[in-house]
């Protein structure tokens, strides 16, 4: 372990934060970049995170806009956000934390653990930012993953 955290941990990290921005750049949700990438993508980002966590991430989403045919969608919760807008790196680490939750608690790979991550209904919590999940603790929001959504 060099720095706070696990290299590999550090390289989620870099990966959910590339999806952030892509999904920024594309006007798309990330839950739709997650699933145009595809699993096998998403595990060369993840497996070569340090090599493109050293280049320009504008060149780097470019490439894999590029590679993928990401089109032009129309989601835009930056533009609808009312108060400050957080960080594609702030959003990345939201999701890094439910992630690696996600993994250990069903057992399952970090890639696989992303892609049910980005596909459930928690991921639509975390992206509405004039709401406040982002903020909650990582493992209110990992309950909140658990149940299917906020609980009644």
């Amino acid at each position: 372990m060099n720095g706070r955290e696990d290299k590999k941990s550090n390289d989620l990290f870099f990966v959910c934060s590339l999806i952030g921005y892509i999904a920024r750049k594309t006007k798309n949700k990330p839950v739709d970049v997650v699933n145009c990438l595809g699993r096998e993508t998403l595990e060369k980002i993840y497996d070569l995170a340090d090599v493109y966590h050293s280049d320009n991430i504008d060149r780097v989403s470019d490439d894999f806009i590029e590679e993928k045919g990401i089109v032009r969608g129309t989601f835009d919760n930056v533009a609808e956000c009312e108060y400050a807008v957080p960080t594609h790196w702030d959003i990345g680490k939201v999701y890094k934390r439910l992630v690696l939750m996600v993994a250990k608690s069903e057992n399952i790979g970090v890639i696989d653990a992303l892609v049910a991550a980005y596909n459930s209904k928690t991921s639509d919590l975390i992206e509405d930012y004039n709401g406040s999940f982002y903020y909650e603790n990582p493992q209110t929001i990992f309950d909140t993953y658990q149940h299917g959504g906020i609980p009644a």
